[in-house]
């Protein structure tokens, strides 16, 4: 009977929408809004009940490191910071790995670039068409032009399709953009072998403004020459 019964057609009852009078209230909350704020109250109720719970039967004597370790800032759980984990040469093995990768990448852009400029170098030293013949009568004008377009040297820019102007203007910016992205891959380098040599062992010291032979924005040191063994 239960199969028969879900078999008949009914009505579906749909909720009503807010009343003119009280739309400056907003929506009016459907069904299916009230479920999901129930369960999510429910939801912080249940987990209120339990740390209740816990600070009831919590032992006085219970004591662990991140109680000390760790504190709240503006209302946010912070925990201190670790120590580090890793020694003076294996952070340096890193740095290493790290500087290896942007080598590598510096020298993929510069192949990159070497590649862009040779494929559009023939454009830019392909022989201009301005030299100027002088023809006594029609008939030599005629000779000496069809001498000209079988000479096989390449039409100028100007007369490219639009197609292939669009697609060297292209090649263009890309090349622009590959050097501007491999003078910022060189700057990192340096800075990073900077970095990597001054965790180096070894005495040195920051130079003086009137120290410096070529001014510089970037700091300038000097190690201390030591004798090897």
């Amino acid at each position: 009977m239960s199969s028969l019964r879900n078999a008949v057609h009914r009505r579906a009852h749909k909720e009503r929408s807010q009343p003119k009078e009280r739309k400056r209230f907003g929506l009016l909350e459907k069904h299916k809004d009230y479920v999901v704020r129930a369960k999510a109250f429910h939801k912080k109720e249940d987990y209120l009940q339990k740390l209740k719970e816990k600070a009831a039967f919590r032992n006085p004597d219970e004591f662990y490191f991140k109680m000390i370790n760790s504190k709240t800032v503006n209302g946010v759980h912070k925990q201190a910071g670790e120590p580090n984990k890793y020694t003076q040469e294996e952070l340096l093995l890193m740095k290493s790995q790290d500087i290896g990768y942007i080598l590598q990448k510096i020298l993929s852009e510069k192949k990159k670039i070497e590649r862009l400029t040779a494929t559009l170098h023939s454009l830019d030293s392909q022989r201009s068409n301005k030299h100027v013949y002088y023809a006594e009568d029609r008939q030599d004008a005629k000779r000496i032009l069809s001498e000209t377009k079988s000479d096989g040297g390449l039409p100028a820019f100007e007369d490219l399709p639009e197609k292939i102007k669009r697609r060297t203007a292209a090649s263009y910016r890309e090349l622009e953009a590959r050097k501007n992205r491999a003078h910022d891959l060189e700057k990192v380098y340096n800075e990073m072998a900077m970095k990597q040599e001054l965790q180096k062992k070894g005495k040195k010291r920051k130079l003086r403004e009137d120290e410096i032979v070529c001014p510089t924005s970037k700091p300038v040191y000097k190690w201390r020459t030591e004798r090897k063994q």
